[in-house]
């Protein structure tokens, strides 16, 4: 049995909409970051590869080239005539520019008739009600949309000891204005960031919940070259979850999330030389072998809210 026994998955949902899994296609837009242009720092998150990112934007690539290489590395039998995509932009922040920059960067993703989906990943402090309202004209026309939000953790100490930037009041107001317009918020949170526990790890589940979400993405903290972590671990001041810890942790929170809201994704993987540590991140499989035994042994998502 795999994950899909255990978990209300997006691509669970995907085959219930469209009848089959949708790939994404992972778009690098040009965007930057408040925490890097000088607006609220230059450093960025503590986490964060500034050099990685720098030498994709360098390569000055068309979001149509993107799509289509994108499809090209995919396995011949996801990149048919009629296979339908979605077009994730993910790199830094993709709603902070002008309106009009945004409008034209998802227009020409959705300019390919096979791309249905939008997938906009950002900060919370980084979108305004007109970026919103742009996302539900999108929606209107059948897109289907879902706004990401970083927030990583609702640990108030944590943002600041990690240079996020934002504060979880505004993490509230951006997806209580998310939902007013009805659009659907997927969180990003982090598990093993700096100084953390299990107990913080429920807390921030236990408050994204509170304010209401649609999807979750979960993943591991991973320390990357260019990073300014990646200091901090060669000055060995800095430790990483281990694969246990991560997947015992991960599955506890999936128990307690309610059945109806979508996990995006419940690990994450990076490639060496890129990735410094923990070693297993390397490995895609490892991480989702571990959790499903997990969530075979203890149950699968919800079925904490239902112990006595």
């Amino acid at each position: 049995m795999g994950l899909d026994d255990y978990v209300n998955t997006f691509g669970a949902e995907c085959k219930r909409r469209y009848g089959g899994r949708i790939k994404k296609l992972t778009i690098d837009a040009a965007f930057t970051c408040p925490n890097r242009d000088g607006t609220l720092g230059k450093g960025g998150c503590t986490f964060c590869n500034v050099s990685s990112f720098n030498e994709q934007q360098g390569k000055g690539q068309s979001i149509e080239v993107q799509l289509h290489q994108g499809k090209q590395n995919l396995l011949p039998s996801a990149r048919q005539s009629k296979s339908k995509y979605i077009a994730y932009f993910q790199a830094y922040t993709s709603t902070y520019d002008e309106y009009e920059v945004l409008k034209n960067k998802y227009d020409q993703a959705l300019a390919d008739e096979n791309v249905v989906g939008l997938h906009i990943g950002t900060r919370p402090d980084c979108v305004p009600d007109e970026v919103l309202d742009l996302l539900v004209e999108y929606q209107h026309r059948g897109i289907y949309v879902w706004l990401e939000l970083g927030l990583q953790t609702a640990n108030e100490q944590t943002l600041k000891r990690i240079n996020r930037g934002h504060s979880i009041a505004q993490y509230q107001d951006t997806v209580e204005r998310a939902h007013q317009r009805g659009l659907k918020v997927c969180t990003h949170l982090i598990l093993g960031l700096p100084g953390e526990s299990e107990a913080d790890y429920m807390n921030s589940l236990n408050y994204v919940l509170k304010v209401g979400v649609e999807g979750l993405k979960v993943h591991p903290l991973h320390i990357v070259e260019g990073s300014t972590m990646a200091k901090q671990w060669r000055y060995g001041s800095l430790d990483t979850i281990s694969k246990q810890d991560y997947a015992t942790n991960v599955a506890k929170l999936i128990r307690h999330t309610p059945s109806d809201v979508i996990f995006h994704r419940v690990t994450a993987y990076a490639k060496k030389p890129m990735l410094l540590a923990p070693d297993w991140c390397a490995f895609r499989w490892e991480g989702l072998v571990a959790i499903v035994d997990q969530l075979r042994e203890f149950g699968g998502q919800g079925s904490a809210l239902f112990e006595r």
